[in-house]
């Protein structure tokens, strides 16, 4: 005998065969002639809900997500049913569904079988294939039962056997509800037909597999006739669900019991946490449509079952509730959805309002061109001359007055205040210089020129300092610069390679200034000596006060050749006894004057190169940069300019993705003002 899956479709005649052995009001054997013609009936209880409530809802959300405003999914709840053997789990899927499972007169499920119901707008028919062990079979809405039946077998054997791989039928036409509906085998405490002993551990096992999850809805089947209490499968839910906030009972073959179980569905002894649900078992002559028109009028004219609440009776209301708890669900995600709707809304406004003015005339273009040099100059304003540097507070290299004052103490340290001595020994340097210079005169005259000849040549020893320095300097100034500048016109490419060769440009021409600067400076210090500093006679005086113990020293042999002069230091003078008679006087004299003067000359070739790199500074960033920078960009064609501020198309692009995020978002803002609306209306219908 060959078994069928109607789905949403009714034979126009049914073979009705009696079901010897079971109970009075269980579903008869269909057997179905070869050929029959189907046609559609009016949808199902569970698909009505289901467009009329989830539907909407989850169109939106995938509004949502096509406008790639969410990435996460929102994954609609695998709905298990429990329950013990044929206690009617299938036939309440088969009613929830349209889809008839398969079915006899022993076990009806022997391995998982999951219904995948999937929307398919594209579709005209419905078209249905099994997947299991790694097959996909195409079949059709006539031989599907035979296929689940095949796949059973060569799974879990052809006799008894039960096994925990599952069978997956997806089901896609236009307009399904996205479901997954999970029918398990039925609990059995004894071995039927040649089954294993160890039956009951493998189908407790498959249990809770499947109810463990907690994204799982258990609907835990109980047949009307017995204590719920005593029901094996609320054990199951209970371990698995304790608090009961995802299990529902659906009590079933209520006509066949229907005495006390008005008591037993109020009283809740179980603790049901999503209520109880009572249906009629569809019997397998009837058509979907006459099992529902019998479920109504038997929960409304039966003595004992009209009693029980209407929110609690018939397949349409099981389907309604299994409906409010997948929109709970889709509720649950609403609050974080509006939440990234918001920041991604604040986010891209915030960076299209930064965005560069889009230019199209020419008073644009000069306007946008006056600003971006305005800003650059105000940047190295703060940074250069004023010291602010919050536009890069976590960039030390753009902190630049600390930067240039570290190095100019840098500079400082290595012209050491002392002046360079000279490794032929103490005072043979001065003294070589005055026998050179001794010329017919007057005994102990000190000749200037000697002077100018030692201070000429420690300067010159000391020259490529602050040329070393105004180079350190401004190599410093043009990686500033050019980032500035590069920052200020990072939206125009073309505009920015011309900002950056001007700024080589102008650098380069403060550089040779300079060096121009210390070249002069260093000639100056090198032609003349003067100083009006009053610490220069003052420092003299004292190191002349040492004169009379040096030459003492010089003169009385019986003294230890070694004394310490200030500013110099412990010296050996055994080299100066009786030798150079009459140029030792000259010499300490001429030493100490230069000792005094070094310090004097020091201070000028800080201080002035300090005033000269602050006013440098101050000249480029007022004066200089502009002109430069207008110099270079507009000595092209007069047109040049504007089209070296014509927006990037990567910046186009970036324009014309931020305005339509923005207005997808708006849009979305009122599609979850929607979908809360819907979710309020739900809960008021609850």
């Amino acid at each position: 005998m060959s078994i069928k899956i109607f789905y949403w479709i009714e034979p126009r005649k049914n073979l009705i065969v009696p079901n010897h052995g079971e109970p009075e009001s269980s579903s008869p054997t269909i057997m179905e002639p070869k050929n029959l013609s189907f046609q559609k009936p009016s949808v199902n209880a569970f698909t009505t809900s289901y467009n009329e409530q989830i539907r909407p809802l989850l169109d939106a959300v995938g509004r949502l997500r096509q406008h790639e405003v969410i990435q996460e999914e929102i994954k609609l709840l695998p709905i298990v049913f429990v329950g013990g053997r044929s206690v009617g789990k299938s036939s309440v899927i088969e009613s929830l569904v349209g889809i008839k499972l398969p079915g006899g007169n022993d076990i009806r499920t022997r391995v998982p079988l999951i219904v995948r119901l999937q929307d398919d707008p594209s579709l005209p028919t419905p078209r249905l294939h099994l997947e299991y062990k790694d097959k996909k079979i195409e079949s059709s809405e006539a031989d599907i039962t035979e296929a689940i039946e095949i796949a059973t077998a060569e799974i879990a054997g052809p006799g008894s056997g039960i096994s925990d791989t599952p069978v997956t039928v997806v089901v896609r036409n236009n307009g399904l509800p996205d479901l997954t509906l999970v029918d398990l085998p039925g609990l059995a405490a004894v071995p039927v037909h040649g089954q294993p002993a160890n039956i009951h551990e493998q189908i407790s096992g498959i249990i809770t597999k499947y109810l463990k999850p907690a994204e799982s809805i258990i609907v835990n089947v109980l047949p009307a006739g017995v204590s719920f209490p005593t029901c094996e499968s609320i054990c199951f839910s209970k371990q698995a669900d304790r608090t009961g906030e995802r299990t529902l009972a659906v009590v079933t073959k209520v006509d066949m019991s229907p005495e006390g179980l008005l008591e037993k569905v109020t009283a809740d002894k179980v603790n049901i946490g999503l209520g109880y649900v009572c249906v009629r078992n569809r019997i397998r002559s009837e058509t979907f449509e006459e099992a529902r028109a019998s479920e109504a009028e038997l929960f409304e004219s039966h003595r004992l079952l009209s009693r029980i609440d209407k929110s609690m009776a018939g397949i349409p209301v099981l389907a309604q509730r299994l409906m409010n708890i997948q929109a709970q669900r889709i509720a649950k995600c609403i609050p974080n959805i509006v939440r990234k709707i918001n920041e991604k809304l604040s986010s891209h406004l915030s960076e299209l309002d930064g965005m560069p003015q889009n230019l199209v005339s020419v008073a644009d273009t000069t306007s946008a061109f006056r600003q971006i040099i305005s800003r650059a100059k105000e940047t190295l304003k703060k940074l250069l001359i004023r010291g602010e540097f919050e536009d890069y507070p976590n960039e030390n290299q753009m902190h630049c007055t600390a930067r240039l004052f570290k190095m100019l103490n840098e500079y400082a340290e290595d012209l050491s205040a002392d002046i360079p001595s000279s490794k032929a020994g103490f005072l043979a340097e001065e003294i070589a210089i005055l026998e050179e210079y001794r010329d017919i005169a007057m005994p102990n005259f000190l000749p200037r020129t000697a002077f100018l000849t030692l201070l000429q040549m420690k300067v010159k020893g000391v020259s490529g300092l602050p040329h070393d320095f105004v180079t350190k300097v401004w190599s410093y100034m043009e990686n500033v610069i050019l980032r500035i500048l590069d920052d200020a016109t990072e939206n125009y490419p073309p505009l920015q390679a011309r900002t950056k060769r001007a700024a080589h440009n102008l650098v380069e021409k403060m550089r040779r200034k300079s060096h121009q600067f210390v070249k002069e400076f260093i000639e100056m210090e090198m032609t003349t000596d003067y100083t009006c500093n009053p610490n220069y006679m003052k420092t003299l005086a004292e190191l002349m006060n040492g004169q009379k113990a040096f030459m003492e020293v010089i003169h009385n042999l019986s003294k230890p050749p070694k004394i310490c002069i200030k500013s110099v230091g412990d010296v050996d003078v055994s080299h100066l006894r009786g030798k150079h008679e009459g140029l030792i006087g000259p010499a300490f004299d001429i030493k100490m004057r230069l000792i005094s003067y070094w310090k004097c000359v020091v201070l000028r070739l800080v201080d002035v190169l300090a005033l000269h790199v602050k006013y440098a500074v101050k000249n480029l960033v007022d004066h200089e940069l502009e002109s430069e920078v207008l110099n270079v960009v507009v000595e092209g064609p007069r047109n040049e300019i504007q089209k070296m501020l014509e927006e990037p198309p990567s910046t186009a692009a970036k324009r014309a993705r931020l305005k339509k995020s923005v207005q997808l978002l708006k849009e979305s803002k009122e599609i979850v003002g929607n979908i809360i609306d819907k979710i309020n209306a739900i809960s008021l219908l609850e």
